[in-house]
């Protein structure tokens, strides 16, 4: 909200307010710059495990509480000259961990926690300048709030500026930086950042000259000496929502369409710009429409989630989803501003809002995974948004919504438990939600709103626990969705709309089944485990299990080896109610469980006649096992006239350019077999793409001779390393019409 220049505005400071957003700007800039930036340095040496992003992420949010925190205390407690004095000093502290790097002879511990040992990294690494950066926002708002300058007496409108300085660095680290510099260049850069940063401290702190101005009584009636319980609650509340919600459609999205280029920076990019829009007091996104169009949305987007417009998102459905997000956290964020309090309480009302937003995010990345075997938490979190922006309708208070859960979720509960033990059938399973339904409205017949609340949690979980299903199977682990169902004669492993793996249903119980979708004979893997070469090796090493369809190709004698990031991969692929290509064909094969870089680095002894990659799966690019230092790895697990064999099927992109550019540079041939649309003549196969990289071509003359193999030439571009790779630059054309 905008208020009227003051006399003490008039005699302030005209300078504070861009001075202020300056450095305000920066500091988000930088901070948005460095989690990517250090995720980038550390990954060839902690792998691309989802589970070690998650732990990024919850270091990060982390980290961003204890800033916020550090902020509250220090405004709250010591004297606006010592708060500057503190601030600089902790910056120049964090200098020293400049630039962002390795530390020296660090190495990842096998048999240690991984999650402890992916904190620590972090901490050292980067803990100094992160912390400081965190604590920026809400120290230099109060600061603003003590320099005089316009509008001092109400200065969230520099979180607008800090969210707008967040937005450009998360487009401008994949679309500028990466393409441009290495992860040297970029961390060098960022130091160079960091130090200008320290003189917009120093001015602003300077600035901050005496005590809050005070703030004066708006119609929110925000300035309080108190802030009640249950208004910090609907801080949280409306915090957690859109962090929540955003990770819920960006999973969704990537599950169902694809690991489309650059689909994590959409959400996210229109979380921030909410912020941008809705911290301010000059904004036509606010009123009643907002609020119709945040309902309106709520439902539409618990329709997709709920699968009322199709099981799977397409592009049309994915607009709709994004749209609908986009208008809740609109309306969330605008309902936190109109909700803020004075200045005096603003470090207080920051921190309550870092813990809603690290909520959201340890409510997706751990506790989901961990609760639910299906993607419910979008369904979830727009259900407390729904409660959220209909209550000034339903007119709940702390007891009665209490009430009504309890209530609701018991009934609910015992229903699905019932639907369950009596197997029963949809017109059955009707008949119970009724009486579930019929029930909880009539125990909260006495509060309307706590009556519909009640109702509705009791018709939605025995249809969602006891609900017709025909997945055989379906679990969640941190690397996403797994269900195997049957369809068309096959039983099929996938995620969403990937399959990962598929065995004809007829080839059950067969003694030796025959490998099929991209393992088929007759596909270039296929051609290379069944020539002379592949029935010759000794040894042969697979990254990416999948379902194990390769096993078959297994002859007497052979050392088969399995490399495998997700354990839930291996409990499907060994589970013999649902596949059997690994207990038909290699029982006694290893799996060794990991990311296959870590743990091939560690296996300095083993040496392989066929090393196969085919870790790329749902059309994302895994860049770290793709980088020249990654096949130099590879190469030296290999015998002297090992094979190299890559399978890059990619919808988005071509990752045959980097593995070319780096086969030329070490001056090795290589080849690659394409299959197109005319593959799915043949029953069982389905197109796909392949590299085979050999030392010399005599290694694999016979097998060149077998299928359309065809020498492949680097495009001119230089190779792929850890310091600097742009998955951007080998995009398909036309990936964006």
């Amino acid at each position: 909200m905008a208020f009227a220049s003051t006399s003490a505005d008039r005699g302030g400071n005209r300078a504070a307010p861009l001075i202020f957003t300056l450095t305000i700007f920066l500091s988000a800039s930088l901070l948005f710059f460095v989690q990517p930036l250090f995720a980038k340095i550390v990954l060839p040496v902690i792998g691309g495990s989802p589970a070690v992003w998650t732990t990024a992420m919850l270091f990060f949010q982390t980290v961003l509480i204890a800033g916020y925190l550090y902020a509250h205390l220090s405004t709250r407690y010591l004297p606006v000259r010592a708060q500057a004095a503190l601030h600089v000093a902790l910056w120049a502290v964090a200098l020293l961990f400049l630039p962002p790097a390795l530390p020296e002879d660090w190495r990842l511990a096998a048999d240690g926690a991984v999650a402890l040992q992916t904190l620590g990294l972090f901490a050292i690494g980067v803990g100094a300048p992160f912390a400081l950066l965190s604590s920026n926002a809400p120290l230099i708002q109060s600061w603003y709030a003590r320099s005089g300058g316009p509008s001092a007496e109400d200065p969230y409108f520099l979180y607008g500026a800090s969210n707008l300085g967040s937005l450009l660095a998360l487009l401008a680290f994949p679309l500028l930086a990466e393409p441009l510099f290495g992860a040297g260049q970029i961390a060098t850069g960022f130091a160079g950042g960091f130090i200008a940063l320290g003189a917009g401290l120093l001015s602003c702190g300077l600035m901050a000259r005496g005590p809050a101005i005070a703030t004066r009584k708006a119609p929110e009636a925000r300035a309080r000496d108190t802030i009640a319980a249950t208004r910090i609650a609907l801080w949280l509340a409306l915090a957690f929502v859109p962090s929540s919600l955003m990770l819920a459609v960006t999973s969704k999205i990537g599950t169902d369409i694809g690991a489309v280029p650059l689909i994590w920076v959409i959400p996210l990019a229109l979380y921030l710009l909410t912020f941008v829009l809705t911290f301010t007091g000059r904004t036509i996104f606010k009123g009643g429409w907002l609020t119709q169009f945040a309902q309106l949305s709520i439902v539409l987007g618990i329709c997709i989630f709920a699968g009322v417009t199709g099981a799977y998102l397409g592009p049309v459905q994915a607009l709709m989803l994004l749209t609908a997000f986009f208008a809740v956290a609109l309306w969330s964020h605008r309902r936190l501003y109109e909700l803020r309090p004075g200045a005096g309480h603003l470090t207080t009302f920051y921190v309550t809002m870092s813990v809603g937003g690290a909520l959201g995010g340890l409510f997706n990345s751990i506790v989901a995974p961990l609760a639910f075997s299906d993607l419910v938490e979008g369904t979830m979190t727009l259900i407390v948004a729904l409660v959220l922006v209909f209550q000034p309708m339903l007119k709940l208070t702390p007891r009665t919504f209490s009430r009504a859960l309890a209530i609701g979720g018991a009934v609910g509960a015992l229903a699905a438990v019932a639907a369950l033990a009596l197997d029963a059938a949809p017109m059955g399973l009707i008949g119970v939600m009724s009486l579930a339904g019929a029930l909880a409205f009539t125990a909260c017949h006495a509060h309307p709103g706590a009556a519909i609340l009640a109702t509705a949690l009791a018709l939605a979980l025995p249809a969602w626990l006891a609900g017709p299903d025909d997945r055989l199977f379906h679990d969640r682990s941190f690397f996403g969705l797994h269900q195997v169902l049957d369809q068309d004669g096959a039983r099929l492993y996938s995620n969403g709309t990937t399959v990962h793996g598929a065995q004809p249903l007829a080839d059950l119980g067969a003694i030796r089944p025959q490998p099929t979708s991209y393992y088929h004979p007759v596909a270039p893997m296929g051609q290379i485990m069944a020539s002379d070469t592949g029935r010759e090796a000794r040894r042969i090493g697979i990254v990416g299990l999948g379902v194990g369809a390769l096993a078959c190709y297994a002859q007497p004698g052979q050392d088969w080896h399995f490399y495998e990031i997700d354990a839930m991969v291996d409990r499907v692929a060994r589970d013999t109610s649902l596949f059997t290509y690994l207990s038909a064909c290699t029982p006694d094969a290893p799996t060794h469980l990991g990311d296959a870089r870590v743990v091939l680095q560690d296996q300095a002894d083993m040496r392989f006649d066929i090393l196969v990659i085919d870790a790329y799966s749902s059309d994302a690019v895994p860049v770290h096992l793709t980088t020249d230092e990654a096949i130099g790895l590879y190469l030296d697990r290999l015998t002297p006239t090992g094979l190299l064999v890559f399978h890059i099927s990619n919808r988005y992109y071509d990752i045959g350019l980097p593995l070319a550019r780096s086969a030329q540079a070490r001056g090795i041939p290589m080849w690659r077999q394409m299959t197109g649309p005319e593959a799915s003549a043949v029953p069982g196969y389905r197109a796909s793409d392949v590299a085979l990289i050999a030392r010399d071509p005599a290694h694999v003359a016979d097998l060149l001779s077998s299928g359309d193999w065809v020498r492949w030439e680097t495009d001119g571009g230089a190779p792929w390393t850890d310091d600097r790779a742009n998955a951007l630059s080998i995009l398909r054309p036309g990936v964006f019409r």
